[in-house]
């Protein structure tokens, strides 16, 4: 083991909103679930009245190709996202963790912040969330925080843009 070993990076402190679990059910059902759901059931539906004796082969083959992938993923994807989102503001840096799959850190100091943007898609609305989005003067991109509730969505862009003004920037 290296003696300088680099520090462990802790995980953010606050939790995005557990209504966010519902919010990416709904898109999981609306963009990969339920069109695979859909198509298992047309297919089953079409081989039952024009092609019966397909049904033997064909419903084991929906059921591993389409059906248990789509309920796998409507199951495990907004659990799994949640247990990595979060989200922290320090003095000098705002800090999130994002993903499920491919899982994402960000640090970014706050004297690096450009704009703050708070979206609330329709589907977002319905479930009184929003996403703060930080954008910086890096090529890494912007700084998303998805699954805030409203009130913490506005709160958390007034604070980054009070202390984004207090901090002062790098004497470049």
């Amino acid at each position: 083991m290296p003696e300088h070993a680099a520090p462990l990076l802790r995980p953010p402190r606050h939790r995005v909103d557990p209504r966010a679990r519902a919010w990416w059910r709904l898109q999981a059902l609306l963009t990969l679930s339920g069109p695979m759901l859909l198509t298992a059931l047309v297919l089953a539906a079409l081989s039952l009245l024009f092609f019966r004796g397909a049904l033997p082969w064909l419903g084991p083959l929906l059921l591993v190709v389409l059906v248990l992938p789509a309920v796998g993923y409507l199951v495990a994807m907004p659990r799994m996202r949640y247990a990595v989102h979060a989200w922290e503001l320090g003095e000098r840096a705002v800090y999130a963790a994002g993903g499920w799959f491919w899982q994402k850190r960000r640090i970014a100091p706050l004297s690096r912040v450009q704009t703050v943007d708070t979206v609330r898609g329709p589907l977002q609305r319905r479930y009184g969330l929003a996403t703060v989005t930080v954008t910086t003067a890096s090529t890494a991109g912007d700084i998303k925080i998805a699954g805030l509730s409203d009130a913490d969505a506005e709160e958390l862009s007034r604070r980054i843009g009070e202390v984004a003004q207090d901090v002062p920037g790098d004497a470049a």
